[in-house]
C-alpha cells in the first residue's frame, strides 16, 4: 500500500468536484478529506489539521474568503490553493493579498492541480529534508534562516506566508541583481501559477509592507524601471 505523502483537505460545494479531486490525490498517495460549504470546511479543517487546502471561493454558507480568513486566525500557517470558476484578476489578487499560496481557474486539468499541490507541499517541506543545512543570510538588521524558514528584521520574527519567504530569499540570495516578473514566476513559482505576472507584483507589494520602513519609498526591494525588481543589502 502506498505511504501517505500528506493530508488535503476539498472544499468545493461541487460533488463531482470533490469526488474527481479525491479520486486523484488519493490514487497519488494522499489521504483526503472533503467538505461541501464553509461551516463544515471550518470543522473539518479544525479536526484532521490538513497539511494543505484546496479551497474554492463561491461556497454556501460562508464564502472562501471568509473560511481563509477564519483557518490563519487560528494560528496555522496551513497551505491553501484556491479554486474559482472567476477568471477576474480582482479575485486573484484578492486572494493572493489574502496570503494564499496558489489560484487555480476553473475549468482546470485534476492532473495539473495534483501537480500544484505537490509543488506547495515540497516548497514548504525542503527546510525538513535530510541535507546539510543551509547557510543563513544576513543583509544589516534583515537575517534570513532557511533552515527554519524564517526571517527577522531587527529582532522580531517577520510574519511571513511561505510564499513571501521563498520570494525574500531568492531577493537576498541574489543582492543587486534585477529579476523580471517572468524570471521571478519560473524562478519562485517553479512557472506553475496561472495569474501571471499580477502574482508577483501582489506578493512584492506584501513583501515591501513587512521589510520597508516606508512601503511607498522602498529601499531594500526596489522597483528597477523596465526591468523588474532589485534587492539592495
Amino acid at each position: 500500500m502506498q505511504a501517505a505523502s500528506g493530508h488535503v483537505l476539498v472544499v468545493d460545494d461541487d460533488p463531482i468536484v470533490r469526488d474527481v479531486l479525491g479520486r486523484y490525490l488519493a490514487r497519488d498517495g494522499f489521504e483526503v478529506s472533503a467538505a461541501a460549504d464553509g461551516r463544515d470546511a471550518i470543522d473539518t479543517f479544525d479536526r484532521v489539521r490538513p497539511d494543505l487546502v484546496l479551497l474554492d471561493l463561491m461556497l454556501p454558507a460562508l464564502d472562501g474568503f471568509e473560511v481563509f480568513r477564519r483557518m490563519r486566525s487560528r494560528g496555522f500557517e496551513t497551505p491553501v490553493i484556491m479554486l474559482t470558476a472567476r477568471g477576474d484578476e480582482t479575485d486573484r489578487v484578492v486572494g493572493l493579498e489574502s496570503g494564499a499560496d496558489d489560484y487555480v481557474s476553473k475549468p482546470f486539468s485534476p492532473r495539473e492541480v495534483v501537480a500544484r499541490v505537490r509543488a506547495v507541499l515540497r516548497r514548504g517541506n525542503d527546510k525538513n529534508a535530510p541535507v546539510a543545512e543551509p547557510a543563513s543570510i544576513r543583509h544589516g538588521a534583515l537575517m534570513i534562516d532557511p533552515g527554519a524558514h524564517e526571517a527577522t528584521l531587527d529582532g522580531p520574527t517577520l510574519p511571513l506566508t511561505p510564499k513571501e519567504f521563498d520570494l525574500l530569499h531568492h531577493f537576498a540570495s541574489h543582492p543587486r541583481v534585477a529579476f523580471s516578473r517572468a524570471q521571478l514566476l519560473d524562478d519562485v513559482w517553479d512557472g506553475a501559477y496561472d495569474g501571471g505576472p499580477s502574482t508577483v507584483t501582489v506578493h512584492v507589494r506584501r513583501l515591501r509592507e513587512k521589510i520597508e520602513t516606508d512601503p511607498s519609498a522602498p529601499a531594500r526591494l526596489v522597483t528597477v524601471w523596465g526591468a523588474g525588481y532589485r534587492f539592495e543589502p
